[in-house]
């Protein structure tokens, strides 16, 4: 399967808003999808429903900082419940989120590739076919690394 990365590559040194995707073994935390649109991803990991008020804190100075926050919110946040369909299905990525470190990176999700296969923001996206594969077969972890 071919995975989409962040428009800067891959890094070991993932800052806010560098577009790069972090280096490492990660484990994967939660999934959240669009029941109005998509079936509901069979998985070992925990499954919701996202709804309109759902976000992600993506303000390094925010307390809630690398967080999911309900909207309104009033600091910076991503909104998850969006007009196209990259976030139909969101694997949230454990990283930057035992225990936040401001600027180290923020909303890193594996989730649904654009229909033009653009590069992410710093995510992971794969096709629908490809992702709900990943999931039902019991993946736990993600293995990001440089391209070969």
């Amino acid at each position: 399967m071919s995975a989409i990365l962040g428009k800067s590559g891959v890094t070991y040194s993932k800052q806010e808003g560098d577009n790069a995707t972090p280096i490492g073994n990660f484990s994967l935390r939660k999934i959240f999808y669009r029941a109005d649109r998509v079936a509901k991803p069979q998985s070992i990991l925990p499954v919701e429903p996202l709804c309109p008020q759902d976000g992600w804190c993506d303000d390094p100075a925010d307390p809630r900082y690398n967080q999911h926050v309900i909207l309104p919110y009033s600091g910076r946040h991503e909104q998850l419940w969006r007009e196209d369909h990259v976030y139909d299905i969101i694997v949230v990525i454990g990283y930057n989120d035992q225990k936040p470190e401001p600027y180290r990176g923020s909303a890193i999700f594996m989730h649904l590739q654009r229909p033009d296969q653009n590069p992410t923001e710093g995510c992971v996206a794969l096709t629908e076919q490809d992702l709900r594969y990943v999931l039902s077969e019991g993946a736990d972890s993600i293995q990001i690394h440089a391209p070969t």
